[in-house]
């Protein structure tokens, strides 16, 4: 029988090799998909976001470790929409217009999709109108807004009122070296994450 723990030690590692293994395995072995995403690639994702958080590991790491999930998530993903496993909650994440920088935001895309969210990645330097259209087709329950530069951060603020005035029920997450908590006030956002951990405790207390 496959050893989840082995799998979750997999993602942790950053071992995309054993982290398909594992997976294809368990599979084989007629292992529930969810279970397999619940007890071996989300335990490993969690585990490396508590690091993360804890300046045990940095960003090359999760980023590798992000890596090998995402590698066994492809063999995964077909098995969990066959079974009718439902995300625990839909997200369009992107770099706000006027801003090209992406590694905070892929970061958190990976986090997100680590623990279990289905996430459209939006990309970068992409308009309010592109967040309305985006989140509305994908029914997101989460806009996750990304600016490096304090000169793009009023891009946060126009997003939010255009997501507002199209009536959106989403809630909106704000995120980047600049931006603060008092900003995320000011601007009306639902909530503000430091770093992309963060962003994934965030996520899930705004689904609640």
């Amino acid at each position: 029988m496959t050893d989840l723990k082995a799998l979750a030690d997999a993602v942790i590692k950053g071992n995309q090799t054993e982290a398909v293994r594992l997976t294809q395995q368990a599979l084989e072995e007629g292992l529930d998909p969810k279970t397999i995403l619940d007890k071996g690639l989300i335990a490993g994702m969690e585990v490396v976001g508590v690091r993360f958080k804890a300046n045990e590991v940095y960003i090359p790491e999760v980023l590798i470790s992000a890596r090998a999930m995402k590698m066994a998530m492809e063999i995964l993903e077909p098995r969990l929409a066959a079974a009718g496993v439902d995300p625990i909650g839909r997200a369009v994440i992107g770099t706000v217009q006027g801003d090209l920088h992406d590694i905070g935001k892929n970061l958190v895309v990976m986090m997100l999709k680590g623990a279990g969210f289905k996430v459209e990645d939006a990309g970068v330097d992409v308009s309010p109108q592109t967040f309305v259209e985006k989140a509305r087709a994908a029914n997101a329950q989460i806009v996750g807004l990304s600016a490096l530069l304090t000169t793009t951060m009023p891009a946060m603020d126009k997003t939010i009122q255009a997501i507002r005035q199209a009536g959106l029920p989403c809630k909106v997450m704000i995120g980047g070296a600049p931006v603060t908590q008092n900003y995320a006030n000011k601007i009306g956002a639902d909530g503000y994450a430091p770093d992309a951990a963060s962003a994934v405790d965030l996520a899930k207390s705004l689904l609640n």
